[in-house]
C-alpha cells in the first residue's frame, strides 16, 4: 500500500517511515516462520536498532532546525521522493535458536511479530489522529 501521499510535514513523514518499515519487517518475520522447514534456511530480520537511531537523529534535527534529515546506514537507504529501502540481515540469535529448539524459535518470531504489529498500530494511530483519517492500514 502506498501511504506516501499522507506526508504533509516532518512528523508525518517519520510516522509513514515507521509504518513502511514495520510492513517490511512483518514480511521478513512471516517468511521466517513459513520457511522453517526449507533446507538451508537462514532466518533474517531488519536492522531495528539502526532504524531507531536514524529516527532519533531525524527527530533531534527536527527539534533543532525544523527540518528532516534522514541519513543512510549500512542496511537502510533513503531515495528520492521519500522512498527508502531496508535490507534484511541474518538474525544470528534466531539462527542458533532454530538449531536448538523449533518451539522456542517460533515463540521468538511470534513475539517479534507482536512487537512489530504494536509499533505499526501506534504509528498508524498517531498519523490517523494527526490527519483526522479513518484508517490507513485497511
Amino acid at each position: 500500500m502506498n501511504i506516501t501521499p499522507l506526508i504533509t510535514d516532518n512528523i508525518s513523514e517519520l510516522l509513514v517511515k515507521v509504518i513502511e518499515f514495520t510492513q517490511s519487517r512483518q514480511i521478513t518475520l512471516t517468511q521466517n516462520i513459513n520457511n522453517i522447514h526449507e533446507p538451508e534456511f537462514v532466518p533474517q530480520d531488519l536492522a531495528v536498532d539502526e532504524f531507531t537511531e536514524v529516527l532519533n537523529h531525524a527527530i533531534e534535527e527536527h527539534i533543532r532546525h525544523q527540518r528532516l534529515v534522514l541519513c543512510d546506514t549500512e542496511n537502510i537507504k533513503f531515495g528520492a521522493g521519500g522512498s527508502f529501502s531496508v535490507e534484511p540481515m541474518i538474525d544470528e540469535y534466531a539462527k542458533e535458536l532454530l538449531e536448538a529448539s523449533h518451539d522456542e524459535y517460533i515463540e521468538l518470531q511470534i513475539s517479534k511479530l507482536l512487537e512489530n504489529s504494536l509499533n505499526q498500530r501506534i504509528a498508524a494511530e498517531l498519523l490517523k489522529q494527526k490527519h483526522g483519517m479513518i484508517s490507513i492500514l485497511e
